[in-house]
């Protein structure tokens, strides 16, 4: 049986690269309006009448404008996913983050509603929470978290500065303590303090780099760098797109070594004598980040495990 999506918002980075990963997936049928429909409430309910599920590629408040659309459907409403941060936090939707616990996977597939992560939330996440988890991390332990993504995480405006305009080679922006994924972040990693988030730009379109330094003296028990890295390995290993691998022998990392691909990798590079740790998390803003993460979650959502299984490029 063909499932059917219809994806509100396609024309933009996230939905355009949804729509190319759908199309490579057996059984699954994207469901499209006429340009000049996208707007029209009456033909978007009508079209979400006939999908099995429903991405939304939308601004915050156009996302909750479009659940509204769906509720009018009462039982018969389809599936959503919603790639906004609108409802990242909302009651009855479950967060997107199929790596997060063991048994998200199947709350996500139990799942009407289902909230995709933000790109920095993602890393970062993948990063604190199964450190907290362990218990080697404190929830009131201050962290800073530092990134660096591609311009086309920043939107419309800085895609076009950087396209058109050749935006600088790298900037910090969002500065303001106020960052839209710092509550997911905090909520999500298992956390009681907000962290301090430093995110940047560099000039390339897409990968994304999220470290976190650590003072190993001060988190509960003082671990060692193994014991940091077993929490990793324990967490994810049921996960065929995260991994724990070894920090290069150059210690330099590539932002951009896994675009275009669906997978995250975590990295430890501790010196115990000093009793410090980086911890860094690499991944495609516009995949894992993003668009992969949409998929996978979809997927997951609409029973079609052979699709999930192959999702490792």
């Amino acid at each position: 049986m063909t499932a059917r999506i219809f994806i509100d918002g396609q024309a933009g980075t996230t939905g355009l690269s949804i729509a190319t990963r759908l199309r490579a997936i057996p059984g699954t049928e994207i469901l499209t309006l006429p340009d000049q429909d996208r707007k029209n409430d009456d033909a978007r309910t009508a079209i979400m009448a006939k999908a099995d599920l429903v991405v939304l590629c939308l601004p915050d408040d156009a996302a909750r404008q479009a659940v509204a659309l769906a509720e009018r459907l009462g039982t018969a409403a389809p599936k959503l996913l919603d790639a906004s941060t609108a409802h990242r936090l909302a009651p009855g939707w479950v967060y997107g983050f199929a790596e997060l616990t063991r048994d998200q996977p199947a709350r996500i597939g139990k799942a009407q509603r289902v909230a995709n992560p933000g790109c920095y939330a993602t890393g970062a996440i993948a990063l604190l929470r199964p450190l907290t988890e362990a218990g080697l991390l404190q929830a009131d332990q201050n962290i800073s978290i530092n990134a660096v993504s591609g311009y086309s995480g920043g939107g419309k405006s800085m895609i076009a500065d950087h396209e058109t305009s050749h935006g600088p080679a790298f900037e910090l922006y969002g500065l303001g303590h106020g960052h839209k994924h710092i509550p997911e972040i905090r909520h999500y990693a298992g956390l009681t303090t907000a962290p301090l988030f430093i995110p940047s730009v560099g000039h390339f379109r897409q990968g994304m780099l999220v470290s976190i330094p650590l003072f190993l003296h001060d988190l509960p028990g003082k671990p060692r760098g193994a014991d940091i890295e077993a929490a990793f390995d324990r967490h994810y290993a049921g996960s065929h797109l995260v991994r724990r691998r070894p920090m290069p022998a150059d210690f330099r990392l590539d932002p951009q070594s896994l675009n275009d691909t669906d997978r995250m990798e975590i990295f430890v590079h501790a010196d115990d004598q000093s009793g410090r740790a980086i911890l860094i998390a690499r991944l495609d803003n516009l995949g894992k980040g993003a668009a992969g993460a949409a998929v996978q979650n979809l997927l997951l959502q609409l029973s079609l495990q052979p699709a999930m299984e192959a999702l490792d490029a």
